[in-house]
């Protein structure tokens, strides 16, 4: 007796342990699919936000560039008749090979006016698909305190973002882009005179609230430095320039859509190259949280190796996420 109850008790815990390892077993699968699905979305955030603030910025930095009120420049792709000038994206006059306005903003109004001390551009986007992957609408304007030129060392023009909706044509996925960002041209200088310069570096600092198309809203922080070049057209290095202490390289940081608190950490300079039609060829981003810590290496092809410019093809990225608990994921995606 004594023994057949023993041995009942011992196939009960045999029986309970195999259920609970089985139960453990999908709860973890579970929950590494509902992870990693984040970890995607997550990262995809990361590359559209930041890749859309930095052509806001390229934007800017443009329109300035492109009348001889704002530049300063003798040159100008626009020159005033009257205290406003607006210019429609068909036009296509340009300072030299290496600013032209309107190919660089291909889908938007241009609006330059002077009538009053806070000299303002405004740039109206129309939802022209003149990129081929996305498009947007809003507006943004650009005000330059009267007095001040673009390229003087030290300039600093006020951004403001106003309900700019970027719509990617790939897979419909949207965000709304709103609020503030100042660009400050610390060297001084013009794009038009950039072989010669060698060099040209601005300082970006803001801060944007992000709409998903979930319904969710987050606010996102930037700080960044950008290092103009010249290699066969344009080449843009950003880095980031936010310390917190613990951390230096910060270029952004926030609440993810999630509701988890991040910083991202630009590791290697990200670089932007007018050759390869201003698309972000090379860099990565250290997106660290609390959950664990996220690296986004771009310039990839789909196997996820370092590649060149694919013309009109895509771009991916790769995401390794390690857990605090060193667990990890690699994920690769288009850009």
């Amino acid at each position: 007796m004594k023994a057949n109850l023993i041995r009942r008790i011992t196939l009960a815990i045999i029986l309970v342990s195999c259920i609970s390892m089985f139960s453990c077993k999908k709860d973890t699968a579970a929950t590494s699919g509902t992870t990693t699905a984040n970890l995607s979305t997550a990262g995809d955030d990361q590359q559209q936000v930041s890749n859309e603030s930095d052509i806001i910025s390229n934007d800017a930095n443009t329109a300035l560039n492109g009348q001889s009120d704002f530049s300063g420049s003798l040159s100008s792709s626009v020159s005033l008749t009257g205290n406003t000038e607006v210019n429609s994206v068909n036009e296509n006059t340009q300072v030299s090979s290496l600013v032209n306005v309107h190919q660089f903003i291909c889908d938007a109004t241009i609006s330059y006016d002077t009538s009053n001390n806070q000299r303002t551009i405004t740039i109206v986007y129309d939802g022209t698909n003149c990129w081929g992957n996305r498009t947007r609408t809003g507006t943004v304007i650009i005000s330059l305190p009267y007095g001040q030129h673009w390229k003087d060392a030290g300039a600093t023009a006020t951004v403001t973002i106003d309900t700019l909706t970027i719509t990617r044509l790939r897979d419909g996925k949207s965000i709304v882009l709103n609020g503030t960002k100042t660009i400050t041209n610390v060297s001084g200088g013009l794009l038009k005179d950039l072989a010669t310069l060698q060099t040209i570096t601005h300082t970006i600092t803001g801060s944007l609230k992000v709409d998903f198309e979930s319904g969710i809203s987050r606010t996102w922080n930037v700080s960044k430095q950008r290092v103009f070049t010249y290699d066969n057209g344009i080449v843009i290095a950003t880095t980031g320039t936010y310390s917190d202490g613990t951390d230096n390289n910060i270029a952004e940081w926030g609440t993810n859509r999630f509701g988890e608190t991040f910083k991202s950490l630009i590791s290697t300079p990200k670089v932007i190259r007018q050759d390869c039609d201003f698309r972000l060829v090379s860099g990565q981003n250290t997106v660290k949280s609390d959950k664990g810590t996220s690296v986004i290496t771009y310039g990839l092809d789909a196997a996820g190796e370092p590649t060149g410019c694919p013309g009109s093809g895509t771009y991916y990225f790769k995401l390794v996420w390690t857990g605090a608990n060193g667990n990890t994921f690699t994920i690769i995606r288009p850009y």
